[in-house]
């Protein structure tokens, strides 16, 4: 639930409640030195996610997306600007944050249950709680068969919602995933995407996702921010009026092709 913090009012009437969007990042800039000269890679980015919304983030390769990503995830510091979960300012990696890369960054030594055990054991979970969290997500996941293989006895797409099952089991505010079906075949790739909309459909994740597939951004998501380049900035912030709950064929749907249509022109100006 979001934390709140009481708003005081100057007419006498009884303080409201001040609900934090879930994630914020407000006026962003990350700038590097290239060659002895600054070469500024985001500017002045801002987003925003409520509570349980799916958002996809597009935009062409150089863009700084993937940047902006492990800046939220608190493995990179911004140059100005701030990132908050709700309402908190991010200053490091955090337990509030799981993370889902396109490489799986599975423990090739460990069990599918143990994988997914390890953030578990870090944060001081008991015995029983780590035993029904790891059964609730590897049946989330569709993994349960599989709990004592290791990964390389997985295929590719197992591996990864191995992976997308141990961030989930910690139960992150927000969960962030930086091109994860990327590395996939076509067919694979659209089968997690079903996947991954039935797991937000039974979990109700907070999600943050970077894609540069336009299909897979429209498939998933509640909103796209689509990203201009050099220097990465939002271009624009578009709701996508599709129903909550989708099949595969709606990507052949004048709706989904039109969406599709807009987006990609939007990315080539």
């Amino acid at each position: 639930m979001a934390k709140t913090l009481p708003l005081t009012t100057n007419s006498g009437d009884s303080p409201q409640a001040v609900e934090h969007p879930k994630l914020s990042v407000h006026g962003l800039s990350k700038s590097f030195v290239y060659q002895g000269n600054p070469l500024t890679v985001l500017d002045d980015v801002d987003i925003e996610l409520k509570a349980n919304e799916f958002i996809c983030l597009v935009g062409a390769s150089g863009c700084g997306k993937s940047t902006l990503l492990k800046i939220i995830a608190g493995l990179m510091s911004p140059t100005t600007g701030e990132v908050r979960v709700e309402g908190e300012a991010v200053e490091g990696p955090g337990s509030d944050r799981g993370m889902v890369f396109q490489s799986y960054s599975l423990f090739p030594w460990l069990t599918v249950a143990k994988n997914v055990e390890f953030g578990l054991k870090l944060q001081g979970f008991s015995k029983a709680e780590r035993r029904e969290r790891i059964a609730y997500y590897l049946d989330v996941v569709g993994l349960s068969r599989f709990a004592n293989a290791l990964p390389k006895q997985l295929s590719g797409g197992m591996k990864q919602r191995a992976a997308i099952a141990r961030a989930l089991a910690n139960e992150p505010e927000v969960m962030l995933m930086d091109e994860p079906f990327g590395a996939l075949d076509a067919q694979t790739k659209e089968q997690l995407q079903q996947f991954m909309q039935e797991v937000w459909e039974r979990t109700h994740m907070t999600i943050l996702m970077v894609t540069h597939d336009v299909e897979e951004a429209i498939f998933l998501s509640h909103r796209v921010y689509i990203m201009d380049a050099h220097p990465g900035r939002i271009r624009e912030n578009l709701h996508i009026p599709l129903p909550e709950h989708r099949e595969l064929d709606i990507k052949i749907m004048p709706q989904f092709l039109e969406l599709k249509r807009y987006i990609t022109n939007q990315l080539g100006h």
